[in-house]
């Protein structure tokens, strides 16, 4: 497929999938207008220095449809978003904001457990909420509620996590299971009774992420998995970084629950959103010992090394399928689940 972006008269829900569109979306209406050093490096964080200090600053919004869903609502979900967006540029996050957008005759016992739960996730994550506002629009004029953070954060590891730094024999490891999220949303929003044991893993990464960085000072780069997926990731890391990474399919957990679904419905569990695994790039050499920990940590159980960085060139990602081919996989194009954070 050409790199050339496709042209749209309207925005499509596909703008919003983190995907391929997403991304000719910000290169062709956004970056053009505001581009300047930090936000063309386009990270989950702005990375910047104050006086010596080096700084993570974050912004995202929060759709989610339903509000509330197995494993959370979009309460949490904001918090535990923001704080993994800091988290993996190697941020420690501190403060928050929080904007609240809400539609005429949302009740107030859902605003109130949504607003408890930000707190009870934030206290968690040892994140400050110090600021925010809110705003009321017209009956039909949302869809109840939408929340807006932006986090800010101090950055201390002295490492370079970018995707420039990723090199030839980088080993991936993701931190446990794949598609939990968008499975747990899908089920919740078509009331799914086939899927009633999904949850989402939507959880703050910090801790763990603070581990792993104080095992290995040579991780290259990390990223959280949402929208897009494990694919999108992968796909938009070997772009940046100019790099053929071949992953092995057999590798990649996934729970059945979540496999089962993606099979009747024609989805592929690579693409689909999580809200609380990370996927990281480090030396082989290093590769040991940063699973050792996470498979300790409770967040990080399930992770496995997934695949390698075979070459720097091509810009290709090789899935090696389980029953022995291989595939190109690419961006994800179209929008698999709508409104999933």
């Amino acid at each position: 497929m050409s790199g050339t972006a496709m042209r749209y008269d309207e925005i499509l829900l596909a703008h919003g999938s983190g995907g391929r569109l997403t991304s000719d979306l910000i290169g062709a209406k956004f970056l053009p207008h505001l581009r300047n050093d930090c936000l063309e490096a386009l990270g989950d964080s702005a990375v910047f220095s104050i006086g010596g200090t080096k700084l993570c600053f974050t912004t995202d919004s929060y759709v989610v449809n339903p509000v509330f869903f197995p494993g959370g609502n979009i309460g949490s979900l904001a918090v535990h978003g923001t704080v993994n967006d800091l988290s993996v540029c190697g941020g420690r996050p501190l403060f928050m904001s929080a904007g609240f957008i809400l539609e005429e005759g949302f009740p107030m016992r859902d605003l109130e457990a949504i607003v408890e739960s930000m707190g009870s996730a934030a206290r968690e994550a040892g994140v400050q909420i110090v600021t925010g506002d809110t705003k009321v629009v017209a009956k039909g004029s949302a869809d109840r509620i939408f929340i807006n953070t932006s986090g800010l954060g101090v950055i201390e590891y002295e490492g370079e996590l970018s995707v420039g730094s990723i090199r030839e024999g980088d080993v991936l490891i993701v931190s446990g299971t794949i598609g939990d999220h968008g499975a747990a949303i899908l089920s919740a929003r078509e009331e799914l009774g086939l899927a009633s044991g999904l949850v989402s893993d939507c959880a703050s990464l910090n801790g763990l992420i603070h581990g792993v960085l104080g095992v290995s000072p040579h991780v290259h780069f990390m990223r959280d998995a949402t929208r897009g997926g494990l694919g999108a990731v992968v796909c938009e890391a070997a772009a940046g970084a100019g790099a053929r990474i071949e992953l092995k399919e057999a590798s990649i957990p996934v729970k059945e629950e979540v496999r089962g679904l993606c099979e009747i419905l024609g989805l592929d569990p690579l693409y689909i959103a999580n809200e609380g695994k990370l996927v990281l790039f480090c030396p082989a050499a290093e590769a040991g010992r940063v699973l050792s920990f996470m498979q300790g940590h409770p967040l990080g159980r399930d992770a496995a090394v997934i695949g390698e960085v075979t070459a720097m060139g091509g810009k290709r990602v090789i899935l090696h399928t389980s029953v022995g081919g291989s595939r190109e996989i690419d961006m994800p194009v179209g929008e698999l689940i709508p409104r999933i954070c």
